[in-house]
């Protein structure tokens, strides 16, 4: 999942902040680097706690 929407989501914001030009690879996959190692270790500490509080809504009574 991390990498995924890190990859996802870094091309996305390079492309909005310099556009599609010739070097847009190199600047993407250099953004993905720096995205996938914030994103991987919050899904690791965060993906646990989302899981509970999710789990706590769905089987709280209505």
């Amino acid at each position: 999942m991390a990498l995924f929407m890190s990859g996802f989501m870094s091309l996305v914001i390079s492309i909005f902040n310099v556009g599609l030009i010739d070097n847009i690879a190199t600047i993407w996959l250099k953004a993905w680097a720096f995205a996938f190692c914030v994103a991987f270790p919050t899904v690791i500490f965060v993906a646990p706690v989302v899981h509970k509080l999710t789990n706590k809504l769905i089987r709280a009574p209505l």
